[in-house]
């Protein structure tokens, strides 16, 4: 065996050199651990090498010996103090020596001056002085909590007292629920001696349940013909408007309320118009802006019967009113510059100039045909279309700034759906013509004025009813001898089929008999559609 080197570790180092981070007598130590020694003084007859106070092993007493310590520097490589040492597996983390067990008595120094190291009897907190030795943490105390010791209750608040003043200016703050505990305890005891502000306290409470009410604050859509009609019966006007028109004075006076408060944006948001074109939903976008120009400029169609101004003067570019369509096109072409809330004026004052002038001829104008292009309709039909066609395009509005807009009444629906029931014939017979309807299981030919094949149109709703549909021909008479189908549908989806704002495979209807009449029938009815 080689001899070894001074500063070369032997064989038992490892061992001793955990003890000593570990505070932990060696084997052939005496049992006094702390104490002052030399270097060469070991325990007698135990044949072991001398050592130090601290526990390192020393060297033989000679010129330039040096003295080894467990938490020093050390110029042994493989010493945990040296600086090139590598850190063992068994070290602390962030450079802190482990705490030994045992008391807290303070390790001895030894010749040198330095402390010594903590035995069994020591932390050793004479180390803090030695430089490369972290100073010891104590052990953690146990909290109050893990003790068993009951908790002290905390000290009772005292209540808070405040001036009448302060008192009656806090009204406010506690009827809003705004108020600290100490305030509201304070308010309410104050308000069950004064009779004042118990007073004023319900007023308040009373004014915060209305500010919080958890229903929709806008108006009922009846609310103002209800309101009209009662003070029709206590004075009735001298000049009445008809009953045929009073449907076009609620739509457009519904809508004339929602765009009164229209910013910019909302008179610039995107509408998309929908209509059902023979087999399916054709589209047009436009603004809000567009809209009411849409509607200012077919409700000239009924202004020219009337005699009138038209709103597109020249600009129509046909000889003839042309078609609700060709109106349209004529008057956004008219438009160098993207509408604003500008043609809100003109459509507004031209339907109250309609419905003014309607209400002068004392109802007698009814059968006026108001020509639309490639068809015509009496002015009371013609009404009742135009209020159809306010409320579905209102009903777009809304939906383009996200606002609710409620159906018209049961009375105006009723006379809408109406309107629908009574066109349904001419439509099915125009789509039969076209090839886009069937004809049949065989050729029915019913005289003018005779019951045919009959379909039974059911509307649930407010504004329902029953209607018999001719099948055959516009000409022939419905019968409910002759059913042969029968439909069921909700009012406003109805007309919302209509509208050709739902496709007619889309519709939630309750249906027996004749599937192929029924189908006819649905795809006629979302026909009416029109820009």
């Amino acid at each position: 065996m080689s001899e070894l080197s001074p500063f070369a570790p032997e064989p038992d180092d490892e061992k001793e050199r955990q003890e000593d981070a570990l505070g932990l007598p060696h084997a052939g130590d005496s049992g006094t651990s702390g104490t002052s020694g030399s270097p060469g003084s070991g325990a007698p007859g135990s044949g072991a090498p001398g050592r130090s106070s601290s526990g390192a092993k020393g060297t033989p007493s000679a010129p330039g010996a040096r003295e080894g310590s467990a938490g020093s520097g050390s110029d042994d490589p493989g010493h945990p103090g040296h600086p090139g040492g590598s850190t063992p597996p068994w070290s602390t983390p962030d450079g802190l020596a482990p705490v030994a067990p045992g008391g807290s008595g303070a390790g001895a120094s030894d010749d040198s001056g330095r402390s010594g190291g903590g035995g069994t009897g020591g932390t050793g907190s004479g180390e803090a002085s030695e430089p490369g030795r972290s100073p010891r943490i104590p052990l953690p105390r146990a909290s109050v909590e893990d003790s068993g010791v009951p908790l002290p209750d905390p000290p009772e608040a005292a209540p808070l007292v405040l001036e009448h003043r302060v008192l009656k200016a806090l009204l406010g703050a506690w009827a809003l629920a705004a108020c600290s505990p100490e305030e509201t305890a304070a308010v309410e005891d104050h308000l069950g001696t004064c009779g004042t502000c118990a007073e004023e306290a319900l007023r308040l409470r009373e004014a915060v349940g209305l500010l919080q009410r958890p229903e929709s604050l806008d108006l009922d859509p009846a609310l103002r013909t209800r309101v009209l009609a009662s003070c029709l019966e206590r004075r009735p006007p001298r000049i009445p408007v008809p009953a045929w028109a009073t449907a076009y004075d609620a739509e457009t006076a519904r809508l004339d309320a929602l765009l009164q408060d229209f910013g910019k944006s909302e008179w610039h948001a995107p509408v998309r118009l929908r209509w059902f074109d023979d087999r399916e939903t054709s589209t047009r976008r436009t603004t809000v802006a567009g809209v009411i120009a849409h509607l200012l400029a077919v409700d000239g169609l009924v202004a020219r019967a009337l005699g009138l101004a038209d709103p597109l003067g020249d600009a129509a570019g046909t000889p003839g009113p042309g078609t609700p369509a060709e109106r349209t096109e004529a008057y956004w072409r008219a438009s160098h510059f993207p509408l604003t809330r500008t043609v809100r004026a003109p459509w507004r004052e031209q339907s109250h100039a309609l419905v003014r002038t309607v209400s002068f001829t004392g109802g007698t104008a009814g059968g006026l045909t108001v020509p639309y292009g490639d068809f015509e309709l009496p002015l009371r039909d013609a009404m009742t279309d135009r209020a159809f066609e306010c409320w579905v395009h209102a009903e777009d509005i809304a939906e383009a700034v996200d606002y609710p807009y409620e159906a018209p009444s049961g009375r105006h629906l009723n006379a809408m759906i109406d309107l629908a029931a009574r066109t349904l014939p001419a439509a099915l017979a125009d789509r039969r013509r076209a090839g886009l309807a069937s004809p049949g299981p065989e050729r029915h030919l019913v005289p003018a004025g005779r019951p045919g094949r009959t379909l039974r149109l059911e509307i649930e709703g407010t504004g329902g009813g029953e209607w018999l549909i001719p099948l055959d021909s516009p000409a022939a008479v419905g019968s409910a001898a002759h059913e042969v189908a029968h439909v069921a549908l909700d009012d406003v989806e109805f007309c919302h089929l209509a509208a050709g704002r739902l496709a007619p495979e889309e519709a939630a209807v309750g249906q027996m008999g004749d599937r192929e009449a029924i189908r006819d029938v649905l795809y006629a009815a979302a026909s009416l559609s029109r820009l």
